[in-house]
Protein backbone atom coordinates (compact mmCIF):
# COMPACT_ATOMS: atom_id res chain seq x y z
CA UNK A 1 0.00 0.00 0.00
CA UNK A 2 3.14 2.11 0.52
CA UNK A 3 3.76 1.79 -2.90
CA UNK A 4 0.41 2.71 -4.06
CA UNK A 5 0.46 5.72 -2.11
CA UNK A 6 3.76 7.05 -3.47
CA UNK A 7 2.85 6.38 -6.68
CA UNK A 8 2.19 9.05 -9.74
CA UNK A 9 -1.51 8.85 -10.08
CA UNK A 10 -1.74 9.28 -6.18
CA UNK A 11 0.23 12.24 -5.69
CA UNK A 12 -1.70 13.34 -8.63
CA UNK A 13 -5.05 12.88 -6.85
CA UNK A 14 -3.49 15.31 -3.87
CA UNK A 15 -2.59 18.26 -6.23
CA UNK A 16 -6.07 17.56 -7.66
CA UNK A 17 -7.55 17.54 -4.11
CA UNK A 18 -5.97 20.30 -2.88
CA UNK A 19 -6.32 22.75 -5.87
CA UNK A 20 -9.50 24.99 -5.95
CA UNK A 21 -12.53 23.36 -6.37
CA UNK A 22 -13.22 26.14 -9.08
CA UNK A 23 -10.07 25.27 -11.14
CA UNK A 24 -10.88 21.88 -11.41
CA UNK A 25 -14.70 21.69 -12.17
CA UNK A 26 -14.85 24.81 -14.83
CA UNK A 27 -17.49 23.59 -17.11
CA UNK A 28 -15.92 26.69 -19.31
CA UNK A 29 -12.38 25.47 -19.04
CA UNK A 30 -13.24 21.62 -19.43
CA UNK A 31 -15.69 22.35 -22.58
CA UNK A 32 -12.95 24.75 -24.33
CA UNK A 33 -10.27 22.13 -23.96
CA UNK A 34 -12.71 19.52 -25.57
CA UNK A 35 -13.56 21.83 -28.38
CA UNK A 36 -10.40 22.52 -29.34
CA UNK A 37 -9.63 18.86 -28.97
CA UNK A 38 -12.13 18.06 -31.88
CA UNK A 39 -9.16 19.37 -34.11
CA UNK A 40 -7.76 16.10 -34.01
CA UNK A 41 -11.14 14.54 -35.33
CA UNK A 42 -10.60 15.06 -39.28
CA UNK A 43 -6.96 13.61 -39.55
CA UNK A 44 -8.07 10.27 -38.33
CA UNK A 45 -11.21 9.94 -39.92
CA UNK A 46 -9.16 10.12 -42.97
CA UNK A 47 -6.75 7.97 -42.10
CA UNK A 48 -9.41 5.70 -40.98
CA UNK A 49 -12.12 6.00 -44.13
CA UNK A 50 -9.35 5.98 -46.92
CA UNK A 51 -7.63 2.92 -45.81
CA UNK A 52 -10.65 0.83 -46.68
CA UNK A 53 -13.08 3.13 -48.63
CA UNK A 54 -11.02 1.47 -51.99
CA UNK A 55 -13.01 -1.96 -50.36
CA UNK A 56 -16.22 -0.77 -50.58
CA UNK A 57 -17.70 -1.70 -54.31
CA UNK A 58 -19.17 1.59 -55.26
CA UNK A 59 -15.91 3.19 -54.60
CA UNK A 60 -13.89 0.67 -56.80
CA UNK A 61 -17.13 0.99 -59.78
CA UNK A 62 -17.15 4.94 -59.60
CA UNK A 63 -13.38 5.07 -59.85
CA UNK A 64 -12.07 2.43 -61.64
CA UNK A 65 -9.93 0.75 -58.70
CA UNK A 66 -9.56 -2.99 -59.07
CA UNK A 67 -8.98 -3.80 -55.31
CA UNK A 68 -8.56 -2.10 -52.03
CA UNK A 69 -5.81 -5.16 -51.41
CA UNK A 70 -3.72 -3.34 -53.94
CA UNK A 71 -1.72 -1.51 -52.05
CA UNK A 72 0.38 -0.09 -55.51
CA UNK A 73 -2.64 1.29 -56.82
CA UNK A 74 -4.84 2.90 -53.94
CA UNK A 75 -1.31 4.17 -52.88
CA UNK A 76 -1.87 7.68 -54.15
CA UNK A 77 -5.33 8.19 -52.71
CA UNK A 78 -4.31 7.45 -49.66
CA UNK A 79 -0.90 9.54 -49.32
CA UNK A 80 -1.31 12.53 -51.49
CA UNK A 81 -3.81 13.87 -48.26
CA UNK A 82 -0.31 14.30 -46.40
CA UNK A 83 1.72 16.27 -48.50
CA UNK A 84 -1.04 19.34 -48.30
CA UNK A 85 -1.21 18.96 -44.61
CA UNK A 86 2.48 19.50 -44.36
CA UNK A 87 2.48 22.35 -46.83
CA UNK A 88 -1.01 24.14 -44.32
CA UNK A 89 1.10 23.27 -41.15
CA UNK A 90 4.12 25.14 -42.65
CA UNK A 91 1.80 27.90 -43.30
CA UNK A 92 -0.57 27.84 -40.52
CA UNK A 93 2.37 29.68 -38.92
CA UNK A 94 1.34 33.08 -41.00
CA UNK A 95 -2.45 32.91 -39.99
CA UNK A 96 -2.37 31.26 -36.17
CA UNK A 97 -0.62 34.50 -34.57
CA UNK A 98 -2.51 36.67 -36.59
CA UNK A 99 -6.14 35.56 -36.32
CA UNK A 100 -6.30 33.54 -33.09
CA UNK A 101 -6.52 30.27 -32.08
CA UNK A 102 -10.56 30.29 -32.32
CA UNK A 103 -10.74 31.60 -35.81
CA UNK A 104 -7.70 29.60 -37.12
CA UNK A 105 -9.01 26.30 -35.84
CA UNK A 106 -12.88 27.51 -37.36
CA UNK A 107 -10.46 28.86 -40.31
CA UNK A 108 -8.89 25.35 -41.09
CA UNK A 109 -12.49 22.95 -40.65
CA UNK A 110 -13.84 25.02 -42.99
CA UNK A 111 -10.99 23.91 -45.64
CA UNK A 112 -11.31 20.33 -44.93
CA UNK A 113 -15.33 20.40 -44.68
CA UNK A 114 -15.16 21.70 -48.29
CA UNK A 115 -12.33 18.92 -48.93
CA UNK A 116 -14.66 16.77 -48.01
CA UNK A 117 -17.73 17.94 -50.35
CA UNK A 118 -15.86 17.91 -53.45
CA UNK A 119 -15.28 14.41 -52.71
CA UNK A 120 -18.61 13.73 -52.18
CA UNK A 121 -19.70 15.45 -55.48
CA UNK A 122 -16.78 14.38 -57.61
CA UNK A 123 -18.67 12.02 -59.53
CA UNK A 124 -16.18 8.95 -60.12
CA UNK A 125 -13.82 12.01 -61.86
CA UNK A 126 -10.12 10.94 -60.62
CA UNK A 127 -9.06 14.74 -60.93
CA UNK A 128 -11.57 16.18 -58.45
CA UNK A 129 -11.18 13.18 -56.09
CA UNK A 130 -7.12 14.12 -55.94
CA UNK A 131 -8.30 17.98 -55.77
CA UNK A 132 -10.60 16.91 -52.80
CA UNK A 133 -7.20 14.88 -51.32
CA UNK A 134 -5.17 18.37 -51.45
CA UNK A 135 -7.92 20.51 -49.82
CA UNK A 136 -8.49 18.84 -47.26
CA UNK A 137 -5.30 18.09 -46.52
CA UNK A 138 -4.76 21.67 -46.21
CA UNK A 139 -7.10 21.66 -43.38
CA UNK A 140 -5.51 18.45 -41.60
CA UNK A 141 -2.32 19.92 -41.42
CA UNK A 142 -2.97 22.97 -39.52
CA UNK A 143 -5.62 21.65 -37.13
CA UNK A 144 -3.13 19.43 -36.02
CA UNK A 145 -0.61 22.03 -34.93
CA UNK A 146 -3.15 24.26 -33.40
CA UNK A 147 -5.16 21.77 -31.57
CA UNK A 148 -2.66 20.71 -29.06
CA UNK A 149 -0.79 24.49 -28.83
CA UNK A 150 -4.31 25.59 -27.79
CA UNK A 151 -5.35 23.56 -25.54
CA UNK A 152 -1.93 23.56 -23.81
CA UNK A 153 -2.04 27.31 -23.61
CA UNK A 154 -5.78 27.38 -21.89
CA UNK A 155 -4.68 24.54 -19.60
CA UNK A 156 -4.09 25.05 -16.05
CA UNK A 157 -0.61 23.08 -15.08
CA UNK A 158 -2.51 20.48 -12.73
CA UNK A 159 -4.66 19.22 -15.65
CA UNK A 160 -2.50 20.07 -18.60
CA UNK A 161 -1.71 16.65 -19.04
CA UNK A 162 -4.77 15.28 -18.99
CA UNK A 163 -6.56 17.94 -21.10
CA UNK A 164 -3.78 17.63 -24.07
CA UNK A 165 -4.45 13.83 -23.68
CA UNK A 166 -7.70 14.73 -25.13
CA UNK A 167 -6.53 15.42 -28.61
CA UNK A 168 -4.77 12.29 -28.96
CA UNK A 169 -8.27 10.35 -27.90
CA UNK A 170 -10.21 12.09 -30.28
CA UNK A 171 -7.67 11.07 -32.73
CA UNK A 172 -8.53 7.51 -31.94
CA UNK A 173 -11.81 7.90 -31.81
CA UNK A 174 -12.55 9.42 -34.99
CA UNK A 175 -10.40 6.38 -36.59
CA UNK A 176 -12.83 3.56 -34.97
CA UNK A 177 -15.94 5.84 -35.85
CA UNK A 178 -14.65 6.17 -39.55
CA UNK A 179 -13.53 2.38 -40.32
CA UNK A 180 -16.89 1.21 -38.79
CA UNK A 181 -19.40 3.57 -40.92
CA UNK A 182 -17.30 2.57 -44.25
CA UNK A 183 -18.31 -1.28 -42.77
CA UNK A 184 -21.80 -0.44 -42.14
CA UNK A 185 -22.27 1.37 -45.69
CA UNK A 186 -20.70 -1.80 -46.99
CA UNK A 187 -23.57 -3.54 -45.08
CA UNK A 188 -26.60 -1.59 -45.56
CA UNK A 189 -25.88 1.02 -48.61
CA UNK A 190 -26.70 -0.66 -52.07
CA UNK A 191 -23.35 -0.51 -54.22
CA UNK A 192 -22.90 2.83 -55.66
CA UNK A 193 -21.97 6.41 -54.86
CA UNK A 194 -24.03 6.39 -51.92
CA UNK A 195 -21.75 4.20 -50.51
CA UNK A 196 -18.40 6.40 -50.34
CA UNK A 197 -20.52 9.66 -50.25
CA UNK A 198 -21.72 8.61 -47.07
CA UNK A 199 -18.31 8.05 -45.44
CA UNK A 200 -16.73 11.25 -46.64
CA UNK A 201 -20.19 13.77 -46.41
CA UNK A 202 -21.27 12.26 -42.73
CA UNK A 203 -18.54 14.33 -40.67
CA UNK A 204 -18.86 17.29 -42.16
CA UNK A 205 -21.75 17.44 -40.21
CA UNK A 206 -20.22 17.35 -37.12
CA UNK A 207 -17.39 19.80 -37.97
CA UNK A 208 -20.17 22.17 -39.04
CA UNK A 209 -21.43 21.72 -35.25
CA UNK A 210 -18.12 22.32 -33.68
CA UNK A 211 -17.66 25.61 -35.48
CA UNK A 212 -21.06 26.80 -34.26
CA UNK A 213 -20.74 25.79 -31.09
CA UNK A 214 -16.92 27.45 -30.43
CA UNK A 215 -18.99 30.94 -31.38
CA UNK A 216 -20.80 30.24 -27.85
CA UNK A 217 -19.02 28.10 -25.64
CA UNK A 218 -15.39 28.38 -26.17
CA UNK A 219 -12.72 31.08 -25.06
CA UNK A 220 -9.83 32.31 -27.09
CA UNK A 221 -5.98 31.62 -25.79
CA UNK A 222 -5.29 34.33 -22.91
CA UNK A 223 -1.76 33.69 -23.92
CA UNK A 224 -2.21 34.50 -27.88
CA UNK A 225 -4.60 37.75 -26.32
CA UNK A 226 -1.29 38.74 -24.38
CA UNK A 227 1.07 38.50 -27.11
CA UNK A 228 -1.01 40.82 -29.12
CA UNK A 229 -1.16 43.17 -26.21
CA UNK A 230 -5.05 42.99 -25.87
CA UNK A 231 -3.95 42.83 -21.81
CA UNK A 232 -7.28 43.90 -20.39
CA UNK A 233 -8.99 40.86 -22.85
CA UNK A 234 -6.79 38.11 -21.50
CA UNK A 235 -7.13 38.74 -18.24
CA UNK A 236 -11.23 38.86 -18.58
CA UNK A 237 -10.55 35.22 -20.49
CA UNK A 238 -8.70 33.61 -18.24
CA UNK A 239 -10.62 34.71 -15.20
CA UNK A 240 -13.39 32.69 -16.83
CA UNK A 241 -10.82 29.83 -17.79
CA UNK A 242 -10.01 29.49 -14.07
CA UNK A 243 -13.33 30.30 -12.69
CA UNK A 244 -11.76 32.24 -9.88
CA UNK A 245 -11.43 36.23 -9.44
CA UNK A 246 -8.23 38.23 -11.34
CA UNK A 247 -7.17 38.97 -7.57
CA UNK A 248 -6.84 35.28 -6.31
CA UNK A 249 -3.51 34.86 -5.66
CA UNK A 250 -3.74 32.11 -8.14
CA UNK A 251 -4.94 33.94 -11.12
CA UNK A 252 -2.97 37.05 -10.08
CA UNK A 253 0.53 35.06 -10.27
CA UNK A 254 -0.66 33.46 -13.58
CA UNK A 255 -1.24 36.85 -15.16
CA UNK A 256 2.13 38.14 -13.73
CA UNK A 257 4.37 35.39 -14.91
CA UNK A 258 2.82 35.04 -18.46
CA UNK A 259 3.45 39.04 -19.02
CA UNK A 260 6.82 38.81 -17.15
CA UNK A 261 7.90 35.61 -19.64
CA UNK A 262 6.30 38.23 -22.99
CA UNK A 263 8.21 40.75 -21.72
CA UNK A 264 11.68 38.67 -21.42
CA UNK A 265 11.48 37.75 -24.95
CA UNK A 266 10.29 40.53 -26.77
CA UNK A 267 12.96 42.85 -25.07
CA UNK A 268 15.51 39.91 -26.19
CA UNK A 269 14.30 38.62 -29.47
CA UNK A 270 11.51 40.85 -30.73
CA UNK A 271 7.71 40.28 -31.02
CA UNK A 272 7.37 37.25 -33.21
CA UNK A 273 4.02 37.27 -32.79
CA UNK A 274 3.54 40.56 -34.91
CA UNK A 275 4.83 39.03 -38.04
CA UNK A 276 8.38 39.60 -37.27
CA UNK A 277 9.90 36.33 -39.08
CA UNK A 278 13.26 37.15 -38.49
CA UNK A 279 13.11 37.40 -34.74
CA UNK A 280 11.31 33.97 -34.78
CA UNK A 281 13.97 32.41 -37.05
CA UNK A 282 16.42 33.99 -35.33
CA UNK A 283 15.01 32.60 -31.84
CA UNK A 284 14.27 29.23 -33.43
CA UNK A 285 17.47 28.37 -34.66
CA UNK A 286 20.08 30.74 -33.27
CA UNK A 287 19.44 29.79 -29.89
CA UNK A 288 21.03 26.88 -28.88
CA UNK A 289 17.86 25.63 -26.39
CA UNK A 290 15.44 26.42 -28.94
CA UNK A 291 17.34 24.47 -31.80
CA UNK A 292 17.67 21.42 -29.30
CA UNK A 293 13.67 21.55 -29.47
CA UNK A 294 13.48 21.32 -33.38
CA UNK A 295 15.81 18.34 -32.91
CA UNK A 296 13.90 16.33 -30.45
CA UNK A 297 10.37 17.64 -32.42
CA UNK A 298 11.38 16.37 -35.77
CA UNK A 299 13.79 13.39 -34.63
CA UNK A 300 10.14 12.01 -32.47
CA UNK A 301 8.01 12.41 -35.12
CA UNK A 302 10.28 10.78 -37.68
CA UNK A 303 11.08 7.69 -35.08
CA UNK A 304 7.48 7.48 -34.95
CA UNK A 305 6.95 6.97 -38.37
CA UNK A 306 10.02 4.64 -38.88
CA UNK A 307 8.65 2.48 -36.70
CA UNK A 308 5.63 1.37 -39.16
CA UNK A 309 2.64 2.19 -36.90
CA UNK A 310 0.98 4.37 -39.45
CA UNK A 311 2.09 2.57 -42.80
CA UNK A 312 0.15 -0.62 -41.01
CA UNK A 313 -2.84 1.39 -40.39
CA UNK A 314 -3.21 3.05 -44.13
CA UNK A 315 -2.07 -0.30 -45.53
CA UNK A 316 -4.00 -2.84 -43.23
CA UNK A 317 -6.06 -4.81 -45.68
CA UNK A 318 -3.08 -5.40 -48.12
CA UNK A 319 -1.03 -6.52 -45.07
CA UNK A 320 -3.35 -8.74 -43.98
CA UNK A 321 -3.39 -10.27 -47.17
CA UNK A 322 0.20 -10.54 -47.29
CA UNK A 323 -0.36 -12.66 -44.53
CA UNK A 324 -3.07 -14.78 -45.47
CA UNK A 325 -5.79 -13.15 -43.43
CA UNK A 326 -7.48 -11.05 -45.78
CA UNK A 327 -10.48 -12.63 -47.05
CA UNK A 328 -13.91 -11.24 -48.41
CA UNK A 329 -14.77 -7.57 -48.12
CA UNK A 330 -16.77 -7.57 -45.30
CA UNK A 331 -13.95 -9.17 -43.32
CA UNK A 332 -11.48 -6.90 -44.12
CA UNK A 333 -13.77 -3.68 -43.29
CA UNK A 334 -14.50 -5.75 -39.86
CA UNK A 335 -10.86 -6.34 -38.64
CA UNK A 336 -9.92 -2.90 -39.92
CA UNK A 337 -13.08 -1.51 -37.65
CA UNK A 338 -11.64 -3.98 -34.50
CA UNK A 339 -8.28 -3.03 -35.19
CA UNK A 340 -9.34 0.94 -34.58
CA UNK A 341 -11.32 0.17 -31.68
CA UNK A 342 -8.18 -1.61 -29.98
CA UNK A 343 -5.58 1.36 -30.59
CA UNK A 344 -8.54 4.03 -29.49
CA UNK A 345 -8.47 1.79 -26.23
CA UNK A 346 -4.97 1.07 -26.34
CA UNK A 347 -4.41 5.32 -26.05
CA UNK A 348 -6.44 5.43 -23.34
CA UNK A 349 -4.90 3.05 -21.30
CA UNK A 350 -1.41 4.48 -22.26
CA UNK A 351 -2.50 7.99 -21.44
CA UNK A 352 -4.16 7.52 -18.20
CA UNK A 353 -2.74 4.50 -17.16
CA UNK A 354 1.43 3.65 -18.52
CA UNK A 355 2.87 7.24 -19.36
CA UNK A 356 2.02 8.40 -15.57
CA UNK A 357 3.01 5.38 -13.52
CA UNK A 358 6.21 4.37 -15.54
CA UNK A 359 7.07 8.14 -16.40
CA UNK A 360 7.72 9.06 -20.37
CA UNK A 361 11.17 7.02 -20.90
CA UNK A 362 9.99 3.47 -19.36
CA UNK A 363 6.49 3.87 -21.05
CA UNK A 364 9.01 4.42 -24.52
CA UNK A 365 11.15 1.99 -23.43
CA UNK A 366 8.11 -0.68 -22.89
CA UNK A 367 6.40 0.42 -26.15
CA UNK A 368 9.09 0.47 -28.58
CA UNK A 369 10.20 -2.84 -27.59
CA UNK A 370 7.07 -4.30 -27.79
CA UNK A 371 6.68 -2.58 -31.45
CA UNK A 372 9.74 -4.33 -32.41
CA UNK A 373 9.59 -7.51 -31.46
CA UNK A 374 6.01 -7.31 -33.35
CA UNK A 375 7.88 -6.23 -36.13
CA UNK A 376 9.79 -9.12 -36.17
CA UNK A 377 7.88 -11.82 -35.97
CA UNK A 378 5.34 -10.44 -38.88
CA UNK A 379 8.74 -10.30 -40.77
CA UNK A 380 9.52 -13.60 -39.98
CA UNK A 381 6.44 -15.31 -40.48
CA UNK A 382 6.18 -13.54 -43.49
CA UNK A 383 9.50 -14.79 -44.68
CA UNK A 384 8.62 -18.04 -44.00
CA UNK A 385 5.31 -18.12 -45.92
CA UNK A 386 6.06 -17.38 -49.06
CA UNK A 387 8.00 -20.30 -48.79
CA UNK A 388 5.08 -22.45 -47.45
CA UNK A 389 6.75 -23.66 -45.10
CA UNK A 390 5.03 -22.09 -41.67
CA UNK A 391 3.65 -23.82 -38.41
CA UNK A 392 -0.08 -23.88 -37.90
CA UNK A 393 -2.12 -21.50 -36.52
CA UNK A 394 0.86 -19.14 -37.64
CA UNK A 395 -1.59 -16.52 -39.19
CA UNK A 396 -3.67 -16.19 -36.42
CA UNK A 397 -0.70 -15.20 -34.59
CA UNK A 398 0.90 -12.75 -37.09
CA UNK A 399 -2.58 -10.72 -36.46
CA UNK A 400 -2.29 -10.84 -33.08
CA UNK A 401 1.13 -9.02 -34.27
CA UNK A 402 -0.38 -6.65 -35.69
CA UNK A 403 -2.66 -5.81 -32.69
CA UNK A 404 0.19 -5.73 -30.14
CA UNK A 405 2.00 -3.63 -32.46
CA UNK A 406 -0.48 -1.01 -32.19
CA UNK A 407 -0.68 -1.06 -28.22
CA UNK A 408 3.34 -1.16 -28.27
CA UNK A 409 2.80 2.67 -30.43
CA UNK A 410 0.33 3.77 -27.97
CA UNK A 411 1.87 3.25 -25.23
CA UNK A 412 5.49 4.80 -26.47
CA UNK A 413 6.31 6.19 -30.06
CA UNK A 414 3.05 8.01 -29.68
CA UNK A 415 3.50 9.46 -26.51
CA UNK A 416 7.36 11.06 -27.75
CA UNK A 417 5.99 13.53 -30.59
CA UNK A 418 3.36 14.69 -28.93
CA UNK A 419 4.29 14.88 -25.39
CA UNK A 420 6.92 17.33 -26.76
CA UNK A 421 5.18 18.68 -29.68
CA UNK A 422 3.22 21.09 -27.98
CA UNK A 423 4.67 21.69 -24.49
CA UNK A 424 7.94 22.46 -25.87
CA UNK A 425 7.64 25.78 -27.13
CA UNK A 426 8.51 29.03 -25.07
CA UNK A 427 5.26 31.33 -25.84
CA UNK A 428 7.07 33.57 -28.25
CA UNK A 429 7.93 30.63 -30.70
CA UNK A 430 4.90 28.14 -29.61
CA UNK A 431 2.99 28.79 -32.71
CA UNK A 432 6.21 28.87 -35.24
CA UNK A 433 7.10 25.31 -33.57
CA UNK A 434 4.27 23.64 -33.70
CA UNK A 435 3.64 24.54 -37.49
CA UNK A 436 7.53 23.58 -38.52
CA UNK A 437 7.15 20.43 -36.57
CA UNK A 438 4.09 19.47 -37.94
CA UNK A 439 5.20 20.32 -41.34
CA UNK A 440 8.14 17.81 -40.95
CA UNK A 441 5.74 15.31 -39.50
CA UNK A 442 3.16 15.24 -42.17
CA UNK A 443 5.63 15.96 -44.86
CA UNK A 444 7.64 12.85 -44.10
CA UNK A 445 4.65 10.89 -43.49
CA UNK A 446 3.43 11.25 -46.90
CA UNK A 447 6.93 10.15 -47.95
CA UNK A 448 6.62 7.15 -46.36
CA UNK A 449 3.33 6.57 -47.04
CA UNK A 450 4.02 6.53 -50.76
CA UNK A 451 6.73 4.71 -50.34
CA UNK A 452 4.93 1.84 -48.31
CA UNK A 453 3.85 -0.03 -51.28
CA UNK A 454 7.22 0.53 -53.14
CA UNK A 455 9.15 -0.84 -49.87
CA UNK A 456 6.76 -4.64 -49.53
CA UNK A 457 7.27 -5.29 -53.24
CA UNK A 458 11.34 -4.21 -52.89
CA UNK A 459 11.92 -5.77 -50.07
CA UNK A 460 9.92 -8.73 -50.68
CA UNK A 461 7.79 -7.80 -48.18
CA UNK A 462 9.28 -9.46 -45.51
CA UNK A 463 11.84 -7.20 -45.29
CA UNK A 464 9.71 -3.99 -44.63
CA UNK A 465 9.00 -5.24 -41.55
CA UNK A 466 12.69 -5.57 -40.96
CA UNK A 467 13.11 -2.49 -41.91
CA UNK A 468 10.89 -0.98 -39.64
CA UNK A 469 11.97 -3.30 -36.80
CA UNK A 470 15.76 -1.65 -36.92
CA UNK A 471 14.13 1.70 -36.68
CA UNK A 472 12.45 0.70 -33.16
CA UNK A 473 15.56 -0.46 -32.08
CA UNK A 474 17.66 2.69 -33.36
CA UNK A 475 14.38 4.65 -31.07
CA UNK A 476 15.32 2.51 -28.15
CA UNK A 477 18.87 3.71 -28.45
CA UNK A 478 17.98 7.78 -29.33
CA UNK A 479 15.47 7.45 -26.10
CA UNK A 480 18.38 5.49 -23.94
CA UNK A 481 20.95 9.10 -25.19
CA UNK A 482 18.94 11.92 -25.85
CA UNK A 483 15.17 11.70 -24.17
CA UNK A 484 15.35 12.89 -19.97
CA UNK A 485 12.53 11.93 -18.11
CA UNK A 486 11.42 15.60 -17.42
CA UNK A 487 8.72 15.04 -14.67
CA UNK A 488 9.58 16.55 -11.09
CA UNK A 489 11.51 19.24 -12.90
CA UNK A 490 10.68 22.88 -13.11
CA UNK A 491 11.21 25.04 -16.30
CA UNK A 492 14.67 26.19 -15.60
CA UNK A 493 15.66 23.27 -15.01
CA UNK A 494 13.90 21.60 -18.10
CA UNK A 495 15.46 24.85 -20.20
CA UNK A 496 19.20 23.75 -18.91
CA UNK A 497 18.64 20.30 -20.39
CA UNK A 498 18.26 21.65 -23.73
CA UNK A 499 21.54 24.06 -23.58
CA UNK A 500 24.28 21.11 -23.61
CA UNK A 501 24.46 18.44 -26.21
CA UNK A 502 21.53 16.51 -26.45
CA UNK A 503 23.19 12.78 -25.23
CA UNK A 504 23.69 14.77 -21.74
CA UNK A 505 20.12 15.52 -21.27
CA UNK A 506 19.05 12.73 -19.57
CA UNK A 507 22.58 12.51 -17.30
CA UNK A 508 21.35 16.49 -16.36
CA UNK A 509 17.93 15.78 -15.69
CA UNK A 510 19.21 12.72 -13.14
CA UNK A 511 21.95 15.14 -11.47
CA UNK A 512 19.17 17.72 -11.04
CA UNK A 513 17.02 15.70 -9.09
CA UNK A 514 19.74 14.11 -7.17
CA UNK A 515 20.96 17.71 -6.27
CA UNK A 516 17.58 18.84 -5.25
CA UNK A 517 16.98 21.69 -8.12
CA UNK A 518 13.27 20.37 -8.31
CA UNK A 519 10.62 22.91 -6.48
CA UNK A 520 9.57 21.48 -3.09
CA UNK A 521 5.88 21.86 -2.01
CA UNK A 522 4.50 21.65 1.02
CA UNK A 523 4.04 18.19 2.14
CA UNK A 524 7.45 17.15 0.59
CA UNK A 525 6.74 16.60 -3.54
CA UNK A 526 7.86 18.43 -6.11
CA UNK A 527 6.49 20.43 -8.85
CA UNK A 528 6.94 19.41 -12.38
CA UNK A 529 8.04 20.91 -15.81
CA UNK A 530 5.73 23.75 -16.61
CA UNK A 531 5.04 25.27 -19.23
CA UNK A 532 6.28 28.30 -18.24
CA UNK A 533 7.63 29.78 -15.57
CA UNK A 534 4.80 30.81 -14.37
CA UNK A 535 4.01 27.40 -13.09
CA UNK A 536 7.12 27.66 -10.47
CA UNK A 537 4.61 30.52 -8.54
CA UNK A 538 1.85 29.16 -9.07
CA UNK A 539 3.21 25.60 -7.57
CA UNK A 540 5.20 27.46 -4.63
CA UNK A 541 1.82 29.44 -3.83
CA UNK A 542 -0.47 26.66 -3.82
CA UNK A 543 1.98 24.10 -1.92
CA UNK A 544 0.97 21.18 -4.39
CA UNK A 545 2.84 18.83 -6.78
CA UNK A 546 2.52 18.76 -10.94
CA UNK A 547 2.90 15.19 -12.08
Amino acid sequence: MGFLSESAIAKYGRVIKKSPRELIFNRRLLVTAALYAMSGFPITWDQGSSSIVPSLPGFQKAFGISSGANAAEISNFISFVYLTAGVGAGLSYFINDRIGRLWAMRLYMAIWIVGQLIATFSSGHLGALYTARFVSGLGIGPLTATGPMSIVEIAPWELRGLLATWFSVVMLLSLTISCFVVYAAFLHIAVGPLQYQVVWFSPTIYMALVILLSFFLMEESPRWLMLRGRETEAIQTLVRLRGLPENHPRVASEIAEIQSQIVHEHSTFGNASNGGLKAVLKETFLVRSNLRRVQQACVSYGLAQLSGANSVTSYLVPILTLIGQGGATERNLFLTGMYSMSKFFYTLIASFFFIDMLGRRKSLFTGITIQMISDIYIGVYLKYKQTGSVAPGSSEGAIAAIYIHGFGYAVGLLVLPYVFGAELWPNNIRSFGSAFSQAFHWLFYFGLNKATPSMLSQMDNWGTFLFFAGWCFISLVYVYVAVPETAGLSLEALDSLFEGSFWQMNSKARKQRQSGMVIESADGGSIGDGEDSETDAKGAAMGAKEV
